[in-house]
């Protein structure tokens, strides 16, 4: 969708608006509608299955090594933090409420067939979170205090050539967007808030409320805003290194943590396990009229819903994650590429396929329920686990979410960063400027309704992706060329050593 046609959207909005027509919300959908429309779905997954093939199915074949890759730092590399660090760094920024929050809200949009269409997206985005990787270490830069810099501005400069530095820019302009109106801030600590609620106010007859901005707030919304806001600003001042020390302890240890809490739940309704993937197919491929989307047919909507809150949740073909990449310490392109490829099997292929069984088998996602957001997990997993007191899985799932969003908050700072300082230029007043605005959205974002800011996140997403497929699929013979001479060097190895 090019900008002309974002503008018309739009213009016809605002005229509507004006009439009386439509509200602020109604915009940002047919602004949403308009970005995430057939072509943007089909351009990313043919760019997934374009990657697979050049690379020759590189996901399910060199998947063993990658894990392997994953826990082993190469020894002697070149960079600023670990190859491991590099990568829970970015899966920092995309464990967070996507594979909590956005599993239950795509599901409940596209029902529970939006959930096979993420993970089919995932498949192939695993081969697309390649590319990225190896593209970001292939034409990383040293900048002159000697950091490491990386990410789809420099592929697009230094790869597809200068005359596409406009490109570069306008990745790091959406970049910059994404960081501070979408993944980075308002999703996540919207995402804590409401958690904290979902928590706390059942436990008093009547929550205290508090008047702020014209709208009434409770209590808990306000102290857990205000909390998350200081905690994030401490490490956030500390730049890349503090990110991503947290998020070599905080990640690895919530993501066992939530994956056994699913775990157990998923064993205590293992009978109804079969009936859920079997419901998972059918309404994947469902031609019903969907009478919530106003008549469009239901394989569309799911396809839509999987797709996008798939990618929101992973990053696949996003742009994000290379730039983390690009940070690590190695001197092997294709190892890192293998590294970062693994960020997608675990955040979707693993985390998002536990919650949204669990989503689905609860029953949270259902139309006449009226839920949304957090709290559709909420429910879900109460009713999984019927036979403890409510309280008991609604703490374990704030926990992990206030975690995993609050990482996410981190790791998108660093993003957003990266971006402006490409833009820029390495200077310190913007970069500590822009912390503080960034700091200050995460302090706004608590008090911004659930579909707005979803439906924000998911257009500055959109935007972000196209030129970064655009770059991916340029620059698809490079990665095939260094992936077959890595092949080749494993088949050396392998008959060297007998």
């Amino acid at each position: 969708m090019t900008l002309a046609q974002v503008t018309a959207i739009m213009g016809t909005a605002a005229e509507a608006a004006e009439k009386g027509t439509l509200t602020f919300t109604d915009i940002l959908g047919k602004i949403d509608d308009a970005v995430w429309g057939i072509p943007l779905i089909v351009l990313i997954l043919a760019c997934g299955i374009w990657l697979t093939i050049r690379t020759r199915g590189l996901q399910v074949r060199h998947l063993g090594r990658a894990l392997k890759y994953m826990v082993k730092n190469e020894e002697g590399g070149d960079g600023d933090v670990t190859s491991f660090g590099a990568l829970c760094t970015a899966l920092s920024a995309t464990i967070g409420t996507g594979n909590i929050v956005g599993v239950a809200t795509a599901i409940t949009i596209g029902g529970p067939g939006a959930l096979f269409w993420m993970e089919v997206a995932a498949f192939f985005g695993m081969a697309t979170k390649y590319a990225e990787g190896l593209l970001a270490i292939k034409y990383r830069v040293t900048d002159p205090s000697g950091n490491k810099l990386g990410g789809p501005f420099y592929y697009i400069e230094n790869g597809m050539g200068k005359r596409w530095k406009w490109m570069a820019k306008v990745f790091a302009f959406l970049g910059v967007c994404v960081g501070l109106f979408g993944i980075g801030t308002f999703t996540q600590i919207n995402g804590i808030t409401s958690a904290a609620n979902n928590f706390f106010n059942p436990m008093f007859d009547s929550p205290i409320s508090v008047e702020l901005f014209g709208n009434t707030y409770s209590l808990v919304t306000i102290i857990a805003g205000a909390v998350v806001t200081i905690c994030a600003a401490l490490v956030i001042i500390g730049g890349i290194k503090r990110i991503s020390s947290i998020a070599q302890v905080v990640v690895p240890f919530m993501a066992v943590i939530y994956m056994l809490a699913v775990l157990v739940i998923l064993i205590c309704n293992v009978t109804a396990i079969p009936a859920a993937l079997a419901e998972i197919v059918t309404s994947a491929f469902s031609f019903e009229i969907n009478e919530l989307a106003g008549g469009v047919v239901g394989i569309l909507i799911a396809m839509k819903s999987g797709i996008s809150r798939g990618i929101f949740s992973n990053e696949a073909g996003l742009g994000s994650a290379p730039i983390a990449s690009a940070a690590a310490k190695t001197n092997d392109a294709v190892r890192q590429g293998l590294v970062t490829m693994t960020g997608t099997f675990i955040d979707t292929i693993v985390i998002c396929t536990m919650t949204g069984l669990a989503v689905i088998i609860g029953g949270g996602w259902k139309p006449e329920l009226g839920l949304e957001g957090v709290a559709v997990t909420t429910y879900s997993f109460q009713s999984c686990l019927s036979f403890l007191p409510s309280q008991v899985p609604a703490f374990i799932l704030m926990i992990c979410l206030v975690f995993f969003a609050f990482t996410t908050i981190l790791g998108w700072n660093y993003y957003s960063e990266r971006c402006l300082a490409y833009l820029a230029g390495a200077n310190p007043v913007i970069t500590k400027l822009f912390r503080w605005i960034y700091i200050l959205a995460v302090a706004i974002g608590p008090y911004m309704t659930v579909s707005a800011v979803w439906t924000i996140a998911n257009i500055f997403n959109g935007l972000m992706a196209i030129p970064n497929i655009i770059a991916l699929l340029a620059l698809s013979g490079v990665v095939a060329a260094e992936t077959k001479a890595f092949n080749q060097r494993l088949k050396e190895k392998k008959k060297a050593l007998g």
